[in-house]
């Protein structure tokens, strides 16, 4: 059964949409599209998912607390993912549990009004994956 989720948080024509996915693929001509054309949030959130802490400021401090508890919660935070469902960011709240592995939320927004959600929580996934990776490969690690 899937759940009928509003798009608090998220609510942004399907091209924007599109567009912020590529941003977190890395595509710096749509991060600077995003950040140029009145969505900076989005454009930002590519270097915050990457743990650059001024994006994530600006993220906490300019109106979008709910992209860092997304992120937040991507990396395991309980109190973001309680944060995230007690203010009412349900769909936030799935992709936080799809970008940290979890296979049955994925399921879940896997209907026709969400797919797009759980594509982008699944590049989501995806970034933190290689981050984590990258920061457990010894050949990656710096020695000083």
């Amino acid at each position: 059964m899937t759940m009928n989720y509003s798009n608090k948080g998220l609510d942004y024509d399907a091209k924007i949409l599109l567009a912020w996915g590529e941003s977190i693929n890395g595509n710096a001509k749509i991060i600077q599209w995003l950040m140029k054309n009145g969505f900076p949030e989005l454009g930002l959130f590519h270097y915050a998912l990457r743990n650059e802490t001024r994006s994530r400021d600006w993220l906490l401090e300019n109106g979008h607390p709910h992209l860092m508890a997304l992120i937040s919660g991507i990396e395991g935070d309980k109190k973001a993912l309680t944060w995230l469902n007690t203010n009412g960011f349900h769909l936030l709240h799935q992709m936080a549990l799809i970008g940290d592995g979890d296979k049955d939320a994925y399921a879940e927004l896997q209907g026709e009004q969400t797919k797009v959600f759980a594509m982008l929580a699944k590049k989501m996934e995806f970034i933190k994956d290689e981050i984590e990776r990258d920061n457990n490969d010894f050949h990656k690690i710096s020695s000083t």
